[in-house]
């Protein structure tokens, strides 16, 4: 049994080491001291040949506690909220642009206005697979890790700088990952503590959580907003302001854009934004599937569709009105935005037009329907990456990458990808992946790896072309000596030069003329930033919603759904569709079913389990159609790509929070409905 009285000491616990997706603040140490930060933080490891008994011996350990007073409730300390610390973090994270015009007077001056908090609820990733990690001690100094993790390179950092080890020392291997959502962007505490375990015993050590410790780990913080738009009588916006309290751990500053949507998404000429934070005695939270963008886009879509409807105007159309081509709240143009397409095939598709604008007057026998529309918006993000291409004596290509696949379909894409690029067919590629020991790369977060890593390939494919060029130039009476580049074009597997077929040299011959050596490359990509700063980077969408609500038990059902998807280039529609769908499906959860509960007098979330945590099921889910809009980026990157892990997700909620009101003539203002909010 390992604690804090008898733990290995570490110079950690003396020193501040953090991992790639830290917040500003002390790190979480387990096994520190006797000090208790949250409820349900670990305080001892009981370890044991087999899991009988480390299970028995857990249970039967006697632990005393002193008490002292707690804070876990955002609503009764707003008085505290205080402005987020600066860090490494605000890169990715901005805080919210500065106020324009003046605000209070143009509100006050306008005749259409709204005054809205809106709430959201904490929620838990909760991914099917349980956090675990297998620690495998060789005996000469050396660890091999199988973890859960979206990042291989982020824990081999944290675990080697933690334990005072050589990098090349420390192997990380995630092939098989299964869910993440955010979850497994910063190394968890099981990871530190069975490596801790593993050294000390100088033998393989397997730890797993169980399904209520999942709840005691970061999660989707719990958010207050405050939003006051007003427009003309033409339904144009005059004022804007966008007010955001979140909560925080006490240790550490984990912040999100939150308030920032509003201006990025309309223009007006008199805003005002804030975002503070509140720090509790929780968990510090983590991203969560577009975190800060899903928590936003409900308050301001909400919004919108209340003042379209006190301005008399359909809420499709009061969007147009206030459609922008560039980013207001930096007044830079995107380098594409295709939303305006996306809400007219997204309408159409849905039939939008045959709706009775009238709330509450459409119904289907017992059941009240309603129409409900969304905007939704993310960054388009993308990281630097390096990969490894290598022809070898078959001809075949492999691609190494430290990468993850979280089951966004990467292993897919990626061979995809590479096999376009040298002209190869699918199966005579490999993609590996997984590993830390291969090439760079960040975690998978943000809908950022396709226009990483994919990027990556497509460069370094560039640069092992070139070499294969190079030798088949050199080649006795070769056809290519004298020919240019743009002349040559790479196809089922050889050279060819475009002019005349028959002269073609194949991959596996090149390598016979590189005296039998394998042909390889090594290549970092990341984003122009000189070029980009001109312009901003999203992708958007636009859901459509259409909802049955009984009209006497208040049950609400999603029974169709269509959302329209402008992100550049789609590399495959079967994977890039079933990431939307999957968004789609969380937005249905966000919006009707999913909820941490804290009870505020123990300071603990009581419904740390699958049976009260509330998810949707298969009879939850009906129609649901993705289109997507032709857009075409030759500015963002290499591929013309942006992310769609997480544009999917942004509109739904509000998309249904719109329905509910236009089926009832009731707003719910606050995350999730459940079917009592609609009860008299």
């Amino acid at each position: 049994v390992i604690t804090h009285n008898n733990r290995p000491s570490l110079a950690w616990f003396d020193l501040q080491y953090a991992d790639l997706d830290a917040p500003p603040g002390l790190v979480f140490k387990p096994l520190l001291n006797d000090e208790i930060k949250f409820s349900g933080q670990p305080i001892a490891l009981v370890i044991a040949n087999d899991f009988e008994t480390a299970r028995y011996a857990a249970n039967i350990m006697h632990i005393t506690y002193s008490e002292e007073p707690f804070e876990t409730s955002i609503h009764s300390n707003l008085d505290k909220a205080r402005k987020p610390k600066a860090g490494m973090a605000t890169l990715l994270k901005p805080p919210p642009p500065p106020p324009t015009g003046k605000f209070d007077e143009a509100y006050e001056a306008s005749s259409i206005k709204s005054d809205t908090e809106y709430i959201h609820a904490p929620e838990h990733h909760n991914p099917l697979e349980l956090f675990a990690t297998t620690t495998v001690y060789d005996g000469k100094g050396k660890l091999t890790i199988y973890d859960k993790t979206q990042g291989t390179i982020n824990n081999q950092l944290f675990v080697a700088n933690v334990f005072g080890l050589k990098f090349k020392n420390v192997r990380v291997l995630a092939p098989f990952v299964g869910g993440g959502f955010g979850s497994g962007l910063r190394p968890q505490y099981q990871l530190f503590l069975c490596v801790m375990a593993a050294l000390h015993l100088k033998r393989n050590v397997k730890l797993t959580l169980e399904r209520k410790q999942m709840f005691w780990f970061p999660h989707r913080p719990e958010s207050r907003q405050h939003l006051r738009f007003s427009t003309t009588d033409q339904g144009k916006l005059t004022a804007m302001s966008h007010n955001t309290i979140s909560e925080t751990s006490q240790f550490e500053d984990y912040a999100e854009k939150v308030s920032s949507w509003s201006h990025m998404l309309y223009p007006a000429p008199h805003t005002k934004f804030d975002y503070k934070l509140v720090s509790l005695d929780v968990p510090t939270p983590l991203d969560m599937r577009a975190p800060g963008g899903v928590t936003a886009l409900h308050a301001i879509e909400c919004m919108m569709d209340e003042l379209s409807y006190k301005a008399g105007i359909d809420p499709l159309e009061f969007r147009l009105l206030n459609y922008s081509e560039i980013d207001s709240s930096t007044g830079k143009p995107f380098t594409s935005k295709a939303l305006r397409e996306c809400y007219l095939q997204g309408a159409e598709k849905f039939g939008w037009k045959d709706r009775n604008p009238v709330p509450g007057q459409t119904k289907r026998g017992n059941k009240l329907i309603g129409y409900g529309m969304a905007t939704g918006m993310w960054d388009a993000f993308q990281f630097p990456s390096r990969v490894e291409m290598i022809i070898g004596k078959d001809g075949k290509l492999r691609v190494n990458s430290a990468v993850t696949d979280i089951g966004t379909g990467t292993l897919t894409i990626m061979t995809q990808i590479a096999a376009d690029q040298l002209g190869l067919a699918i199966e005579d590629v490999d993609f590996s992946y997984g590993d830390s020991k291969k090439p760079f790369s960040v975690f998978q977060g943000g809908s950022a790896t396709t226009s990483s890593t994919g990027v990556a390939i497509v460069m370094a494919a560039k640069k092992l072309k070139k070499k294969l060029i190079s030798i088949a130039r050199k080649m006795p009476d070769s056809k290519f000596r004298s020919v240019d580049e743009s002349e040559i074009v790479f196809r089922n597997g050889s050279l060819i030069l475009i002019n005349n077929d028959q002269e073609s040299v194949s991959l596996t011959e090149l390598v016979q003329n590189n005296n039998n050596k394998p042909v390889s490359v090594i290549n970092m990509a990341g984003p122009h930033m000189i070029d980009l700063r001109k312009y901003s980077l999203a992708s958007h969408s636009a859901a459509f919603v259409e909802v049955e609500v009984d009209a006497e038990l208040k049950l609400i059902t999603v029974t169709r759904a269509v959302t329209a998807v402008a992100a550049g280039k789609i590399i495959n529609p079967k994977t890039a569709g079933s990431q939307i769908l999957g968004s789609m499906i969380w937005g249905i959860s966000k919006a009707l079913h999913e909820q941490s509960v804290m009870d505020e007098n123990i300071g603990r979330y009581v419904n740390t389990n699958l049976g009260e945590y509330h998810i949707p099921v298969h009879a939850d889910i009906n129609k649901l159609d993705v289109i997507f809009v032709d857009e075409k980026d030759d500015l963002i990157n290499e591929l013309g790509t942006k992310g769609v892990g997480e544009v999917g997700i942004v509109a739904m909620p509000a998309a249904i929070a719109n329905a509910v009101y236009h089926a009832t003539g009731r707003r719910i203002n606050d995350l999730p409905i459940h079917f009592d909010k609609l009860l008299d």
